[in-house]
């Protein structure tokens, strides 16, 4: 296991400042995500500690060891790419292989390295196949076998879910997880896929346009945004506009046009400057619980409704503002045009400064 630090870490593509001053600890054995939309600089780090990118300033450490000019055969790192990068006419066995034979590994010591990677990924006794003879899932299951066959320090995943379907998208984060679990290698995963990450990370760096906005464990940055960027790119959210009136050590007073007042808790304010009064408060959509009755909350008229079996997201008309909310349905959605009532409560409420 080891820990991946960068210091200070710049890329430059010409005038493009595709990283910005990255300064990121990867934790010793732990599964850390970088999380963004494309081009926000997340593939291009992982480029970089890999080596298959140079930066263009600051230093990457692995154990508070300088890698920068370390070439990437000597950096005992393994990579799962996106589209599996396996060789089609190597067998199996071959394929997991062809890393140990550059590190001087004997060929019985290699074939048990193999048989013990295949067990690792659940795919005993499958050496002599070819990857045109597997699914899609057991050819990402294989490049995850030939990346830790090495025994590597850090296990590098670039997107390697993204080609997969849906449902055995979800069955392979789990078995990922699990697999990293198990051997304990510190992970660093890329991913603009929000659920993947929240579901299978231990901390989650959220990146926008080169820069890194927020770190903290899934929980942290989910629940606790300190941005209206991760607000909104993680879930759906809610940005009201607001006042702040006045403050104590225990709560933070606002005024907001169409929702009334929010006396929201302080400690959902750490990202409120209390010497700018104009504010934005962030709402997640599944806290906003509506009344049929409409006897309770502020009325608001659904505008339009996204039915998801189980669950159904509303949009609302509430005066002059449009918000959304997501909710468990028994069988049928409320229909569009109907009046509700909506009710919102302040601690369920993150105040961040406009």
């Amino acid at each position: 296991m080891a820990q991946v630090e960068l210091r200070n870490l710049v890329k430059n593509y010409g005038a493009v400042n595709a990283v910005k001053q990255a300064n990121i600890t990867f934790e010793d054995g732990a599964f850390t995500t970088l999380l963004g939309p494309s081009g926000c600089g997340k593939t291009t780090i992982l480029r970089m500690i890999a080596g298959l990118e140079t930066p263009s300033a600051g230093d990457i450490c692995v154990n508070d060891q300088r890698i920068n000019d370390v070439p990437i055969h000597k950096r005992n790192l393994g990579l799962v790419f996106q589209n599996y990068a396996l060789f089609p006419h190597k067998t199996i066995g071959e394929n997991i292989a062809f890393g140990l034979k550059y590190r001087g590994v004997s060929k019985s010591d290699a074939v048990a390295k193999v048989k013990n990677a295949l067990d690792i990924v659940r795919l005993p006794g499958i050496e002599d196949r070819y990857p045109a003879q597997l699914s899609g899932g057991q050819q990402q299951r294989i490049a995850l076998a030939r990346a830790i066959v090495i025994e590597p320090d850090v296990l590098l995943l670039d997107e390697p879910l993204s080609a997969l379907d849906a449902n055995l998208r979800e069955e392979m984060r789990i078995e990922l997880k699990a697999i990293q679990h198990r051997i304990g290698v510190t992970s660093i995963f890329v991913t603009h896929d929000q659920s993947e990450a929240l579901a299978m990370s231990d901390k989650i760096i959220v990146m926008s346009a080169g820069n890194v906005e927020q770190m903290g464990t899934p929980d942290q940055v989910y629940n606790r945004p300190q941005s209206e960027f991760v607000a909104r790119f993680l879930g759906a959210s809610n940005v009201v506009a607001a006042q702040l009136a006045n403050c104590d050590e225990r709560s933070a007073h606002f005024t907001t046009q169409n929702l009334g007042s929010l006396t929201i808790p302080i400690e959902n304010c750490t990202a409120m400057d209390q010497n700018r009064t104009q504010a934005k408060i962030i709402v997640r959509s599944e806290k906003v619980v509506l009344d049929p009755d409409h006897t309770k909350g502020v009325p608001a008229i659904i505008k339009a409704v996204d039915y998801q079996g189980q669950l159904a997201r509303y949009f609302l008309d509430v005066g002059s503002m449009e918000l959304q909310a997501m909710a468990l349905i028994a069988q049928t959605p409320l229909p569009v045009g109907v009046q509700v009532g909506v009710c919102i409560d302040p601690a369920d409420c993150i105040a961040l400064s406009d």
